[in-house]
């Protein structure tokens, strides 16, 4: 079902044993997990399983485990990756024959049509799938927001800072927060000054590309629209790589990422979301070779004679890294 369609079924007073969160839109499936966290009351009896993190045996048991006193327990699944669909309808199964039980997945990747089957109305489940807004219906989202935190702006503001965003509504509930400090009205101009343009990100597409599964044919021509020398890029890929390290650390000891506990700084959502998933998919001895290599294309670009020589040691970590990664 989509969206309104969920919304009417949540109105009229039913809640899901299971539900799929699926689609275009991180802010909607982040929202509306919340929402259907808050409706089932099981909070306190929840068990997370994030990304790298989703066993199934302990998710099995986990739900297949019975309560003396009737406690709730609301199984939540948040991965990119598929879950295969005999493992999805033994939990949606476990869920249906417990009046106890939930069992919540948020997917946010996009391979997701043989999961969506699984969740049938048959077994109490619901699947969701969410598109992106268009700039009409984000700045009404952003409008209400507005209000809720007490800022003066107006809808021209509005659809400037989700012009600014690339239409990212996840980043722009973000800045809202950060420009609710200001005094007085909020204008296109308080936005360009301080609001970051994802304009200057190439970097950030870059070393998310570099890290990820993208090709070098597609790294390299993000490589040469930087326009930073080889020893700029060389400190940002171990500026990135250090941060990837904190954050898969800290969700290994806390479940869940918090960019202000990790950096001292509170990242975008969205930012904090992608470098989450992409540290918690880096084996930790895995770290310890891209710091190896780091270092040592550090020391190599130092001594380099010419630009093209320091070029292609450049274009060798990346490869090495590559090769690391898988």
């Amino acid at each position: 079902m989509y969206k309104r369609e969920f919304d009417q079924l949540l109105a009229s007073g039913t809640i899901p044993k299971s539900l799929m969160l699926y689609g275009e839109n991180d802010y909607y499936i982040d929202a509306y997990a919340r929402r259907y966290i808050a409706l089932t009351g099981a909070e306190d009896g929840m068990m997370k399983l994030y990304f790298d993190e989703y066993d199934f045996q302990a998710a099995k048991n986990y739900l297949g485990q019975s309560s003396l006193f009737g406690d709730l327990n609301l199984l939540f699944v948040k991965s990119d990756r598929k879950i295969p669909k005999k493992e999805l309808t033994h939990l949606i199964d476990l869920a249906h024959r417990n009046p106890n039980n939930f069992f919540l997945f948020a997917y946010m990747g996009s391979d997701f049509k043989t999961m969506a089957s699984a969740f049938s109305k048959k077994m109490e489940a619901e699947h969701v799938r969410f598109f992106p807004p268009n700039l009409r219906e984000a700045a009404e989202l952003l409008q209400q927001r507005a209000r809720e935190l007490d800022i003066r702006i107006d809808r021209y503001a509005l659809e400037h800072l989700l012009m600014t965003l690339n239409l990212n509504l996840s980043m722009a509930m973000n800045e809202l927060e950060k420009l609710a400090i200001l005094e007085g009205p909020v204008g296109a101009k308080e936005i360009d000054e301080h609001v970051f343009s994802l304009a200057p990100m190439a970097m950030d597409t870059f070393l998310f590309s570099l890290f990820s599964r993208k090709p070098l044919s597609e790294i390299v021509p993000q490589l040469q629209q930087l326009g930073e020398d080889e020893f700029a890029i060389l400190r940002a890929i171990q500026y990135f790589t250090t941060q990837l390290f904190m954050f898969h650390t800290y969700i290994k000891l806390h479940g869940a990422p918090d960019s202000s506990e990790i950096l001292g700084y509170r990242l975008p959502k969205q930012l904090e979301t992608q470098r989450a998933q992409l540290a918690v998919k880096i084996p930790l001895p895995l770290f310890e070779k891209i710091f190896d290599a780091l270092a040592a294309g550090e020391i190599a670009i130092k001594t380099a004679g010419g630009s093209s020589q320091k070029e292609t040691l450049l274009l060798s970590i990346l490869i090495k890294i590559k090769s690391f990664l898988g």
